[in-house]
């Protein structure tokens, strides 16, 4: 199978997709508003925002938990695009919630790694609705696919730029818009337990991709295969509406 990515076609396509999404679908007022983490989801899906609508109509919402170490890089991004932002910790928050939960049940691993993703997004959409704004998701293909995202965390939003496009096409279309190179090809991290996602995940983002494009069927790795189809699988969930019951009314 053939596959070649034009960076330059996806990234003017993308840009007018998220254009005409605001104008079918919103006043000229509204604005887009996205969590910047600093790295190459947020920072092209931002970058692709302001190509779009114009800086004026971008507002960047930094959510560190407590101190965070590299949000230098996520200041960087607002001060390269020119856009409003606000820095909202949400420390107190995750602590002050999780506390009230240990009363209660002792919080599971998952949830203690779930619950600030969907803090954020519980920002992100207070401030949409202070500013009359709609929320920007930042997931990419290749996390998606594996179910690297939390529902209802970042894994939501009003619209999503870039689901369609799997990491390596991210880092391409991020370079074709001129982003800084620390931005886009910063390693991505959980910020949780000081490894790399692809560490988390056990391969890399190359692999993956090429996978999910049908470039390499993993033939000379069926371990790395199996994991990938066995993660795909348990987390289409995240991914499709939630089913709800129909009345039968024939």
């Amino acid at each position: 199978m053939s596959y070649e990515f034009d960076a330059k076609k996806v990234a003017a396509e993308v840009i007018e997709w998220v254009r005409e999404q605001f104008a079918q679908t919103a006043s000229p007022e509204t604005k887009a508003v996205i969590g910047i983490s600093g790295g190459k989801d947020s920072s092209v899906a931002a970058a692709v925002c302001v190509k779009a609508l114009g800086k004026d109509r971008v507002i960047g919402v930094l959510m560190p938990q407590g101190e965070q170490s590299d949000i230098a890089y996520s200041r960087l991004l607002v001060d390269t695009l020119g856009i409003k932002s606000y820095t909202i910790n949400i420390g107190d928050t995750v602590s002050a919630f999780m506390n009230e939960l240990k009363k209660h049940i002792e919080p599971s691993n998952q949830a203690i790694v779930n619950t600030p993703a969907r803090i954020r997004m519980t920002t992100l959409y207070a401030v949409a609705a202070s500013c009359g704004g709609r929320v920007i998701n930042t997931c990419n293909l290749s996390e998606d696919w594996v179910g690297y995202s939390t529902k209802y965390g970042d894994a939501a939003g009003d619209l999503s730029p870039l689901s369609d496009l799997t990491v390596t096409e991210v880092l391409a279309v991020g370079d074709e818009l001129g982003l800084p190179k620390e931005l886009v090809h910063k390693v991505p991290t959980d910020g949780l337990c000081g490894k790399t996602d692809e560490e988390n995940l056990g391969f890399t983002y190359a692999m993956l991709d090429t996978y999910i494009r049908g470039l390499d069927d993993l033939s000379g790795h069926p371990q790395i295969k199996e994991k990938i189809d066995r993660l795909h699988k348990a987390n289409l969930h995240k991914l499709r509406l939630m089913p709800k019951y129909e009345q039968n009314k024939s």
